[in-house]
């Protein structure tokens, strides 16, 4: 079949309520200085007490359908990606559909954490491309404050909550999703890990029981030393080279980090999109949540070409090379 999937529109929802570095300040012993030069991250936005990931992610799909015009009852297929969902079943994207009464829409969530928006975008990409579906509703949904532990300095400064919409359809033109690459490895799972059932990950207790933690230091190492090279197979799948990319699109894990995977796979920071400086790291928001930010500046035109790039939890990192339309 003769057929590419396209992105019709982005919409997005920042829960109003704000936490700044100055309010951080209160419950840790940082600084705004300490986190800026760390992290990049001057505020964060965060859910309200009864508003959780289903919750966002309507509300960003509400804004898609107005913002961009497009009908969405007659979707195949809606995908959320989350890892932080309202419960352990239904799933958020089951949620979603009933909301709106998608009665023809299958439903599937995908927890990849920091890397789920790409998945999810290979996915929708393989079901439209392969005939199964026309359109497809993929929703990056994250309530990280919920899971989040504020008295620890060492996460409680990155994460933000927020919801983005992005919706596919079929397309017979140019452009679309021109290749992908994924990889992971599961042996340093424990690295990076929030409980549920299981307190436990590779047979090592969690400190906390359903609060995120990570290794800091671990995890900066890891992304620095492979992340690169990940980006190298996928240009390699897409018979790219940096230089070609006009739009560098990774997970806003931290800025220091962005950095040194820019810097070190060659890409300008005049050319990487981020989102973290006002709503922190959303895990599998971070990158849609970048574009939806680009696309409100008129910065992405059609016929650019992107590399999203999504690395995290897992240890699981991946992502996509397409071009605009």
């Amino acid at each position: 079949m003769n057929s590419r999937s396209r992105i019709v529109g982005l919409g997005a929802y920042l829960p109003p309520g704000k936490l700044t570095n100055d309010d951080l300040e209160k419950l840790v012993d940082t600084s705004d200085e300490w986190i800026i030069r760390r992290t990049g991250v001057k505020e964060r936005r965060l859910a309200a007490k009864e508003e959780f990931a289903s919750d966002l992610a309507k509300k960003a799909v509400e804004n898609l359908v107005e913002k961009n015009k497009v009908r969405i009852d007659d979707v195949d297929m809606v995908i959320v990606t989350t890892f932080t969902p309202d419960h352990l079943a239904p799933t958020v994207a089951a949620l979603v559909q009933g909301h709106f009464g998608l009665a023809a829409a299958g439903t599937m969530d995908i927890n990849s954490v920091c890397a789920g928006f790409v998945y999810a975008l290979c996915v929708a990409d393989s079901l439209i491309t392969a005939g199964h579906s026309s359109k497809v509703l993929v929703v990056a949904a994250e309530a990280l404050s919920k899971v989040v532990d504020y008295s620890d300095r060492n996460t409680c400064v990155l994460f933000g909550d927020a919801a983005v919409a992005t919706l596919l359809e079929r397309t017979g033109g140019k452009g679309g999703v021109i290749a992908s690459h994924f990889t992971s490895d599961g042996k340093l799972a424990h690295n990076v890990a929030c409980g549920n059932l299981s307190s436990r990950v590779n047979g090592r207790e969690l400190r906390k029981e359903r609060t995120f933690q990570q290794e800091g230091k671990l995890l900066y190492e890891y992304v620095v030393k492979n992340i690169p090279d990940g980006i190298g197979a996928l240009l390699q799948k897409s018979g790219l080279a940096a230089g070609d990319i006009d739009w560098f699109v990774p997970h806003s894990a931290n800025l220091r980090i962005v950095q040194a995977i820019a810097d070190r796979a060659g890409f300008p920071p005049e050319k990487t999109l981020v989102s973290n400086e006002f709503y922190g790291n959303t895990s599998s928001a971070s990158i849609p949540l970048a574009l939806w930010l680009a696309l409100e500046q008129s910065r992405i035109k059609p016929g650019d070409k992107l590399l999203l790039y999504g690395f995290g939890a897992g240890l699981t990192h991946g992502g996509v090379v397409l071009e605009w339309q």
